[in-house]
């Protein structure tokens, strides 16, 4: 009985933590694109009322690719340290979730950088998906990748 209430414990602690990594997360990608994210999400017009014409799709495609990249380098962390000390295993999960949102952030600039046009305004204009929004969001999950293989 003991080990099933410290492994109740150890998945409520790290179901904190990575539901704070995810926030996080998500707020990093709030800064770096235009304007509010929840609002492009949501679809909120001029007036501040919610259309579904003003939503973006592109910033919802974006938006799931990004956490679940970085949901997949917290769970990555969590599976191969969840052996070592619950201590331990926390700063890990937790260094490599800043690190898969920091290269995140990264490539989401080098992505903008190299190709034509403003990806952070295209990400959030409302409407359909475009092309560009698809290539960010395959960036996102390669680098979730890349950080879930250096972590294994």
């Amino acid at each position: 009985m003991t080990d099933l209430i410290n492994a109740l414990l150890h998945a409520v602690a790290y179901a904190l933590v990575g539901g704070a990594m995810l926030v996080a997360a998500y707020y990093v990608l709030d800064l770096a694109t235009p304007g509010h994210l929840g609002t492009h999400l949501r679809g909120v017009d001029e007036n501040g009322n919610e259309s579904v014409h003003a939503h973006s799709r592109g910033a919802g495609v974006v938006t799931s690719a990004w956490l679940l990249s970085n949901a997949a380098v917290l769970f990555t962390a969590i599976w191969t340290n969840g052996e070592t000390s619950l201590g331990w295993a926390l700063v890990w999960t937790v260094c490599f979730g800043a690190l898969g949102i920091a290269l995140n952030t990264a490539m989401f600039f080098a992505v903008e950088a190299i190709t034509p046009g403003n990806l952070r305004q295209i990400v959030t204009e409302p409407g359909p998906v475009r092309p560009l929004a698809h290539v960010a969001a395959a960036v996102a999950l390669s680098v979730g990748a890349i950080v879930c293989a250096s972590i294994a």
